[in-house]
């Protein structure tokens, strides 16, 4: 019976350290920047910890480098909705991997969810600053670069930004001087049409009343037959 209890025991510790080894070495292979032996072990992990977010992670990120994004989205979207406190991280990898694609709708969207999940998760606001510069959508923009910058004030990236941002705001500056500048030429020559039509009109009035005055005199003295006689 000791004996059976041992194997028994053995055995689940054989188990047990094989499925650690194998997110072990995955991990390792991953920090070693080898993600093409990397995803076999993580592959192997999840399917041994399938509640265990960390796995699909690194998985995920490894499909990124190797360029099966398709199979990213597919391992991100299957961990979203039981990844716990990970959820935000998934969402923004999700994010990242749709705006790799050119995907910009979808790309925002999972930067949004990861933001609504959690508010301080500051990737998933430089991930959709991004984003937004490429839908064009400026100002969206710079509130979310702030808003990174707020979180990450000693972010390597904080100069690149902040001469961003002052880009955008200058840019945004001058497009308002100019649409002002354009409505206020629009005006002067909608004012300035309006005063030569005005003036036309009047001419022309004017003329017209003087035809028919002058008319009214030639026809009362040619209307007049008779002799005019001088006492």
């Amino acid at each position: 019976m000791k004996r059976i209890i041992l194997i028994c025991a053995l055995l689940f510790l054989t188990v047990f350290c094989f499925g650690q080894s194998n997110f072990a070495k995955g991990e390792e292979l991953f920090m070693q920047n080898n993600p093409s032996q990397a995803a076999a072990f993580l592959e192997r992990a999840i399917s041994e910890e399938p509640a265990n977010p960390v796995p699909f992670l690194y998985l995920g990120i490894v499909y990124e480098q190797l360029g099966r994004q398709d199979e990213a989205i597919a391992i991100y979207r299957r961990i979203l909705p039981s990844a716990g406190k990970q959820s935000a991280r998934v969402a923004s990898n999700l994010g990242n991997v749709y705006f790799q694609k050119g995907n910009i709708d979808m790309a925002e969207q999972y930067y949004s969810q990861a933001i609504n999940l959690d508010s301080s998760f500051s990737n998933a606001y430089l991930g959709r600053a991004n984003t937004r510069i490429k839908a064009g959508n400026m100002q969206s923009a710079v509130n979310d670069y702030e808003e990174y910058l707020t979180l990450e004030p000693r972010s390597a990236q904080r100069p690149n930004i902040l001469q961003l941002i002052n880009l955008i705001k200058s840019e945004a500056a001058a497009a308002e001087f100019r649409r002002l500048m354009a409505e206020e030429e629009a005006k002067r020559i909608a004012e300035e049409r309006q005063r030569l039509l005005d003036s036309v009109s009047a001419s022309l009035q004017s003329a017209a009343e003087s035809s028919k005055s002058f008319s009214s005199g030639t026809e009362s003295v040619e209307q007049y037959e008779g002799e005019f006689v001088l006492d």
